[in-house]
């Protein structure tokens, strides 16, 4: 890896890891609806400029039905799900919580889509559980019901992620594949169209909603069209660059930088028991994404 591709995953990493932070800000405030809809609206909006600045052709190739119903999978309900936590939750709970993306795909891989579980991922997910065990026991949420609550949030996201990376291998790279950039403003529309229903029902018989929050609507921008649209071109690049292995390793990242952003803007302490539950958390990740020995051996054979 290049030092330019070390820069480009750190500053992914930070962005994502700023997500958290602004939907613990702008959930509470707007409502996890709202806030949800409003983020895949503006990362749609900001795709779209994006597009149109790098003129790239908007031809789907039978595909664009495939993009629309991955945005409801990968954007719509997991963004849902990370707001209604951000309610309850300190922002480096759903940071190092996203972190079981890896683990959720073995599962999911296992159960559903004839995915080889191996020893090793075996062992990495049941050293993951008993790190969300120890992070929900010993957290230090309002109460122990919201601490749940929002931890299954969280897990009901990342679950969402693992499925959508096997459907978008069904649907999308082995029918040919399709640019990255596509797929994305693709999936942001269809995120965008299955929230709206909600968000106009809530607009219309939920309890009203202060609008004029400058701090908020900042926080709002910024997790559409920095965490969302840019983050997108940062990740797709990095895939191009490095491969979808070593692009994966954010998954890393993103928890130290939740925590951070957590700590110094929004003055959020964390327990011991925390620390100890993410460092369970971010080796169970490592012993799934490492590669098992025989990919090693040709690596060395390869290099």
């Amino acid at each position: 890896m290049k030092s330019g591709d070390y820069c480009r995953l750190l500053l992914l990493a930070a962005i994502w890891g700023g997500s958290f932070l602004f939907m613990r800000v702008a959930s509470p405030a707007f409502g996890a609806i709202n806030t949800a809809f409003l983020r895949v609206l503006f990362g749609f909006v900001g795709l779209l400029v994006i597009l149109a600045v790098l003129r790239t052709p908007r031809e789907y190739q039978g595909k664009f039905r495939s993009a629309l119903l991955l945005g409801v999978i990968n954007s719509g309900l997991p963004f849902l799900m990370y707001c209604l936590a951000a309610r309850w939750l300190p922002a480096g709970y759903s940071a190092i919580l996203n972190a079981t993306t890896p683990l959720m795909g073995v599962v999911v891989g296992g159960l559903f889509f004839h995915e080889s579980v191996t020893l090793k991922k075996a062992l990495g997910v049941l050293l993951g559980l008993f790190g969300i065990t120890l992070l929900t026991a010993t957290g230090t949420a309002q109460s122990v019901s919201s601490l749940l609550a929002g931890v299954i949030a969280c897990l009901i996201a990342t679950s969402c992620y693992a499925v959508a990376g096997f459907l978008t291998r069904r649907w999308i790279s082995e029918r040919g594949g399709l640019d990255p950039k596509l797929v994305a403003t693709g999936s942001q529309l269809g995120a965008t169209l299955f929230l709206l229903p909600f968000f106009v029902y809530t607009s219309a018989t939920g309890a009203p909603v202060s609008w004029a929050q400058p701090v908020v609507w900042l926080c709002v921008l910024a997790v559409g069209f920095v965490c969302t649209a840019w983050a997108y071109i940062l990740y797709f690049r990095l895939i191009a660059d490095i491969g979808p292995l070593r692009s994966m390793t954010v998954t890393f990242l993103i928890p130290p930088f939740g925590i951070l952003w957590g700590y110094l803007l929004l003055n959020e302490t964390l327990s011991e028991g925390f620390f100890a539950g993410g460092v369970l958390i971010c080796l169970a990740v490592w012993l799934v994404l490492s590669p098992g020995k025989k990919v090693a051996e040709k690596k060395i054979a390869a290099s």
